[in-house]
């Protein structure tokens, strides 16, 4: 089932199915979000809840006990249940049910509150832990977006604009996308500009470190722009289709990494990974701003 948030400036539709944003509308018809032409990525704004990536082997350990858990966790795939809807405001949840169960051992309340002000949709992930015993997880958001957001523009007039230059870092990855322990500095145009270019993806994401709390998708030949914070989240992926000319970008905040190379994760082992105590909630909030 769909839902809409709008208001004068914006128009949202999200999913039950896995909480996803399926489109964001501006007042004069421009569409921000990725249209999820499976051209390029049938996906359009996945949310990534327990895990983050991919596991070794497609499987991770808890307590000494094996399981499996497709790339970016089983979220995307569960139907979720609506607790509260408005025109500015929707909740939806998941509970563990036999299938998360398969996958995560683990009892728990997953849910996602959407909140449109003006040009602004707030999302908060929300994880209460129900079991009696710690559990553990990852999350993180998988937005894409239109680039160029007009027909006269081209991807190349698009660039990122972080807030303040910092020590940036790249997460050096493997080409099957795991994660090594190298991090090597990445350095955008005067600390804080990365031009945008399909190059910059052949060989599979970009995931930074050390970033600035938001990044700007921006062209100096339009006025529209799309702004993402993620104030606790630090982890920032950037991402489309390899070596293609797809008309979008990703920009991923991320709570926790892939595993690492070669290495079979340990759910309670994983440093990145929260551990929430039983009768425990955690929240974690960030946002997109789409701007005319």
């Amino acid at each position: 089932m769909q839902y809409k948030l709008y208001n004068r400036k914006l128009t949202v539709i999200i999913d039950s199915l896995g909480g996803e944003i399926k489109g964001m509308l501006s007042a004069d018809g421009t569409e921000y979000l990725w249209n999820g032409n499976p051209k390029y990525w049938d996906g359009q704004s996945p949310n990534l809840f327990p895990f983050v990536g991919r596991l070794t082997g497609g499987h991770y350990t808890f307590e000494g006990r094996e399981y499996r858990m497709d790339i970016h966790g089983f979220l995307k795939s569960q139907q979720m249940t609506c607790r509260e809807s408005s025109t500015s405001r929707l909740v939806l949840s998941l509970t563990d049910n036999s299938k998360t169960r398969e996958e995560y051992p683990f009892a728990f309340d997953f849910t996602i509150i959407y909140e449109l002000h003006e040009d602004k949709l707030s999302i908060c992930f929300q994880v209460e832990n129900t079991d009696d015993k710690r559990m553990y997880f990852g999350l993180g958001g998988h937005p894409g977006f239109h680039v160029p957001l007009d027909k006269t523009q081209s991807f190349e007039d698009y660039y990122l604009e972080f807030d303040s230059a910092e020590d940036v870092k790249a997460v050096v990855l493997t080409k099957e996308c795991f994660v090594t322990r190298q991090r090597i500095p990445f350095l955008p145009q005067d600390g804080k500009i990365l031009w945008l270019k399909h190059s910059l993806f052949d060989n599979d994401a970009i995931v930074l470190t050390g970033m600035s709390p938001a990044v700007t998708l921006k062209s100096n030949t339009s006025s529209r722009s799309i702004r993402v914070e993620y104030p606790a989240m630090p982890y920032l992926g950037l991402w489309h289709m390899p070596k293609t000319d797809a008309p979008y970008l990703c920009i991923e905040p991320w709570l926790s990494l892939p595993s690492e190379a070669d290495t079979v994760t340990a759910f309670e082992d994983k440093e990145d990974l929260v551990c929430l105590q039983p009768g425990k909630t955690y929240r974690n909030t960030w946002s997109i701003t789409c701007r005319e």
